[in-house]
């Protein structure tokens, strides 16, 4: 790939990835406190370790701001059936004002699978029934009655309520590590999220160790090969959740330290698009030339980031 995106330059947003709180008022403050900083968006995560369940936890935000926001990150479709959650995601499209986005993935954390007594499938099976979920669920959203025959899912004549307020429906974001599902992204979503692969169904050294410059350079490749097949370039929008941030004066202790941390070398720290460590001028040059490279205009940053990295999305969003 060569160092400038093939993809449009889009104008950047942030969004925050949310878990939980000790309290009902305390999960309505951060989202207001969220919207106050300028964030567009709120996200969670769809495990069943401690979090928040997301249809609540999302319906929550939006009923307590006005212009944020609000989407899984992503939502597993072995967990509910696509039927069930696009009625309920139309319905939070409505009530929100048309304000929520839907992130759908085949699923990849072993834990819930086990802990649910539910059937962990290969990764072929999981993906197969996951394009079909994201059909059925673009389908009755659509207008008038829907059927599907799939493998995996059957639709007899089911006529979707209520109609989103986003029209043909809520922009659909698809996150993932390998090219199968980077493809499908490519094809199928609104928003592309890279991650690193999952294929071992755990957050560890596989997944940090596809977290590389190199190895975004493949990822980003591949979903731009697929789009451009699609005549899909001007569509997408490019994402990527950060996991290593850090915003301070002291980058070079700070790269250290996560490197010693997560056990790498510290170059891949200081290069990976998933880190953004640095004062804020040195992050907001790092975000520019990551937009100019890889497309990513639209950044995630975790919770306990979200105060600090706020002056960079007053400095940037909507630029």
């Amino acid at each position: 790939m060569s160092e400038t995106s093939p993809f449009p330059i889009k104008p950047f947003r942030f969004g925050v990835q949310l878990t939980a709180s000790s309290t009902g008022a305390e999960w309505v403050e951060q989202a207001k406190r969220i919207e106050g900083l300028g964030y567009d968006i709120a996200t969670m995560p769809d495990h069943f370790n401690q979090q928040f369940a997301p249809i609540p936890g999302l319906q929550a935000i939006l009923s307590a701001t006005t212009t944020l926001r609000a989407s899984a990150l992503v939502f597993d479709n072995d967990y509910k059936h696509p039927l069930v959650l696009a009625k309920e995601l139309a319905t939070m499209d409505v009530l929100s004002d048309g304000r929520i986005e839907i992130g759908l993935g085949a699923g990849w954390m072993i834990s819930d699978y086990e802990e649910a007594g539910m059937s962990f499938d290969r990764a072929g099976i999981r993906i197969d029934r996951f394009v079909e979920g994201l059909a059925v669920i673009k389908g009755v959203m659509g207008e008038g009655r829907f059927s599907f025959d799939g493998e995996h899912y059957t639709i007899r004549e089911y006529e979707g309520f209520p109609e989103p307020v986003q029209s043909p429906h809520p922009p659909v974001i698809i996150g993932g590590g390998g090219p199968r599902v980077l493809g499908i992204a490519a094809r199928e979503a609104d928003i592309v999220g890279v991650n690193g692969t999952l294929h071992a169904g755990v957050m560890g050294e596989e997944a940090i160790a596809t977290m590389t410059r190199s190895a975004v350079v493949d990822k980003v490749r591949i979903v731009a090969d697929a789009a451009r097949a699609a005549g899909r370039l001007d569509h997408i929008e490019m994402n990527i959740r950060t996991f290593f941030v850090s915003v301070t004066d002291d980058r070079d202790g700070q790269v250290a330290a996560m490197a010693r941390m997560i056990g790498v070398d510290e170059t891949m720290i200081r290069e990976s698009p998933f880190a953004l460590v640095g004062n804020q001028e040195q992050i907001v040059d790092e975000l520019l030339e990551r937009r100019e490279q890889y497309g990513f205009s639209y950044v995630i940053v975790g919770g306990a980031e979200a105060d600090d990295f706020a002056p960079v999305v007053a400095r940037l969003a909507g630029e």
